[in-house]
């Protein structure tokens, strides 16, 4: 098959909200740049807000809270375990998104003193700030295109290039014809999602997940595999969302009155969610199902409710809850626990970035759930998109050009062709993903021993062989999730490895070690780094500092 080549000053891999912001601001300082998405999906419904959203996570409003107490209260979440410049700088520049989105006719609603209105999410202080937009990624993937951004669409992001050590591009592979798009470029900005796919949801569909599905973790190991680090791979969390669906709702009914509540009526939570592990306790002690019940709210606000659910956040809602039968002002919703996922926007893990969206390999930034700014949300995803953008241009304009590596394209290719074929295999991809993602739900997330953590790293082995040898690969369909499957299979391994090293239990369900149930912050109060070892399989782990706001250990 023919191997498609392209040039662009700027690759973004991902077409989701950190991507189409990184290509706005970086076409608003200069226009005369030439910018490629690779989009696996289609850029216009693409990513974890694939229409629109009802609030930003995180907006520090001036003369209300501040970027201060945001990373106060960010660092209790995290249990210590974040650098502070990074979330900080997301703070600062938080209110100044609001404004720009809000320029662009994103409405964020306001009381009769001409105040945002903000809701309880977090440990300390009012960050989540009520936005009304069901269009959002329609309105910022168009500007992005229309400001000259080109959105390649069904393209897999595969491998980076790298010239001399600096990135100078990236592989590509079409998910519907497998052929290859090869992009040479200056500079490259990762914002592929996190590993959405990683256990088995409850209802056992492989695309049930709670996140947006086509995130396979292929940010992680496209940079790990170019020498970028990863960290908080061991913290895989899971959620207490709608049975079934594993659709968020907790930040929107929650915080407007609505009551979680346990087998026996107890209320969890009500008008706050900042203590999911309230939930988790609950679960655990078998005091499920647990529910939210908003039948004791007037009916002006499970309206409200109802409007943002079934306009804003996933439409699909309305018939899914119709056909189950359920009215909110009669019928409690019930809730599971849902699959395990690593993600750098509801979680802690990703590239381990500093406050400039930097990896640490020259000209490769990262922005979204694909960077670890833990617990960034939305608002991470476009504050570090424009930072990513800035130092990106910047980057762009100090140094020379690149060439693209042909033995490194060759190789690609290769491998391509050995895998697309059906002689002599007898495995479905899909077989094999069940069964790779059912054993992470067996041996890879919470709760964690030493034993079940090896026994992955065995099954691993066996199932990297049954990838090159035995998966039926008819088509570029065929091809893509077989690519996709072993990015899960490495980020599993990620995960284990770095769940091996923090011999401890911290984030309540989210890193549970049975074997070493204590949390302790003398040894384990730190990052524990993933990076590439000297044979292309070898994770090689390591612990670094904490880091202040002035970028030091321990700085202030």
């Amino acid at each position: 098959m023919e191997t498609k080549y392209l040039n662009a000053d700027l690759l973004i891999i991902g077409g989701g909200s950190a991507g189409c912001m990184a290509a706005i601001r970086a076409l608003e300082l200069n226009p005369e740049l030439k910018i490629i998405f690779f989009e696996k999906g289609d850029i216009k419904y693409s990513g974890s807000i694939a229409r629109g959203m009802d609030a930003l996570n995180i907006v520090a409003i001036p003369n209300f809270t501040t970027p201060e107490l945001y990373i106060e209260s960010v660092s209790m979440s995290c249990e210590g375990v974040l650098d502070l410049a990074p979330s900080y700088r997301l703070a600062a520049r938080s209110f100044e998104l609001l404004k720009k989105l809000q320029h662009w006719g994103v409405h964020f609603p306001v009381d009769a003193n001409g105040n945002f209105r903000t809701l309880k999410y977090h440990i300390k202080g009012e960050f989540q700030t009520a936005m009304e937009e069901p269009d959002l990624k329609v309105i910022i993937s168009r500007k992005a295109q229309e400001q000259g951004a080109v959105a390649l669409n069904r393209i897999m992001g595969l491998e980076l290039l790298l010239d001399d050590g600096r990135i100078s591009g990236a592989v590509g592979l079409n998910v519907r014809s497998g052929e290859l798009v090869v992009c040479g470029a200056k500079a490259v900005i990762l914002t592929a999602g996190g590993q959405a796919r990683f256990s088995l949801p409850n209802s056992g569909y492989l695309y049930g997940t709670f996140d947006y599905p086509g995130n396979s973790g292929d940010g992680y190991v496209m940079g790990f595999q170019a020498g970028a680090k990863l960290t908080c791979m061991e913290f895989t969390k899971s959620m207490m969302l709608i049975k079934d669906a594993n659709m968020p709702l907790l930040a929107i009914t929650v915080t407007r009155g609505g009551r979680v509540m346990d087998m026996l009526d107890n209320i969890i939570m009500e008008n706050e969610c900042a203590n999911l592990s309230r939930m988790d306790d609950a679960y655990d002690k078998g005091l499920g199902p647990l529910r939210i019940q908003l039948r004791h709210l007037k009916p002006e606000v499970i309206d409200e409710i109802e409007g943002i659910l079934f306009s804003t956040e996933r439409p699909v809602q309305e018939r899914f809850f119709r056909g189950r039968g359920i009215d909110f002002r009669k019928r409690d919703i019930e809730l599971w626990r849902t699959e395990a996922q690593i993600c750098g926007g509801h979680g802690m893990g990703g590239l381990y970035v500093n406050e400039r969206a930097e990896t640490g390999v020259p000209g490769l930034y990262a922005a979204g759930d694909a960077a670890s700014v833990p617990k960034q949300h939305l608002s991470g995803a476009f504050v570090f998109g424009e930072v990513a953008a800035e130092e990106a241009v910047a980057f762009i304009k100090s140094n020379p050009t690149v060439k693209i590596n042909d033995g490194q394209v060759q190789a690609v290719e290769e491998r391509r062709n050995q895998l697309f074929t059906d002689v002599d295999r007898d495995i479905d991809v899909r077989e094999l993903e069940y069964k790779v993602r059912r054993l992470i739900s067996d041996y890879v997330i919470s709760p964690k021993n030493e034993l079940k953590l090896n026994s992955w790293l065995e099954w691993s082995g066996r199932f990297r062989e049954e990838l090159r040898n035995h998966i039926v690969v008819r088509n570029g369909h065929d091809l893509s999730k077989l690519y996709e499957v072993a990015h899960i299979v490495q980020c599993a391994d990620f995960s284990a490895r770095a769940s091996l090293e923090r011999k401890e239990s911290r984030w309540g369900t989210a890193h549970r070690r049975t074997d070493y149930p204590d949390r302790d912050d003398k040894k384990w109060l730190c990052h524990i780094l993933t990076e590439k070892g000297d044979a292309p399989e070898d994770i090689r782990t390591g612990t670094e500092p904490v880091k202040g706001l002035d970028g030091k250990k321990g700085g202030a």
